[in-house]
């Protein structure tokens, strides 16, 4: 079984906001699968099971603040007895420019409280990452600012094609593994 976690601020005023693209991912995951995510208290998460070429698969956004999630990862992986390999954690990164992704084994969180987050709930850094690009803002925007924006209209174009490409790079994640997808999708012409 994998586990897919994509990561967000809850409520209506993140919803579509650039660091929210984690659990936009996972919730186009689970229309492209047909899977309703449910609130589980116990794992503080909305999460959906489904599956893909036989391999059952965890959907799942956290239901509180982004810099706080790993407590919700920690339970999920509990609560399904999984291991470290099995999770893939999907999120934002402002150091990648806008419509690139970037899938990797482990490493730092990169200064993304939410992967900090997680990290220091589950005691280690080596669990699989995606990071969708969000570019850096323009000078005199603050950083905070920025990421709780909205895309706009002219990046709206490019975050759908982001969005399709980060589910694809999931779907080989699940199916061929995390080599497989490095080698398609971290490559800077891959669509």
């Amino acid at each position: 079984m994998k586990l897919i976690v994509g990561l967000g601020n809850p409520g209506e005023t993140y919803l579509n906001s650039r660091h929210n693209l984690g659990s936009l991912i996972v919730r186009t995951l689970s229309k492209r699968s047909k899977v309703s995510l449910k609130k589980d208290i116990r794992t503080l998460s909305l999460c959906g099971k489904t599956a893909l070429k036989g391999q059952k698969i965890i959907l799942a956004i956290p239901l509180i603040f982004m810099n706080i999630s790993g407590g919700a990862v920690k339970a999920l992986l509990k609560k399904h007895k999984l291991e470290l390999e099995d999770l893939l954690v999907v999120c934002d990164d402002l150091d990648l420019e806008l419509g690139r992704l970037k899938i990797r084994p482990g490493g730092s969180s990169g200064g993304h409280r939410g992967l900090e987050s997680i990290a220091k709930a589950i005691n280690s850094q080596e669990f699989a990452r995606l990071r969708l690009g969000i570019g850096r803002p323009a000078p005199g925007i603050r950083q905070a600012d920025y990421v709780l924006s909205r895309f706009d209209r002219e990046e709206q174009r490019q975050q759908k094609v982001l969005v399709e490409k980060a589910c694809d790079c999931c779907e080989v994640w699940v199916t061929q593994g995390l080599e497989k997808s490095m080698n398609i999708f971290n490559r800077r012409s891959a669509r």
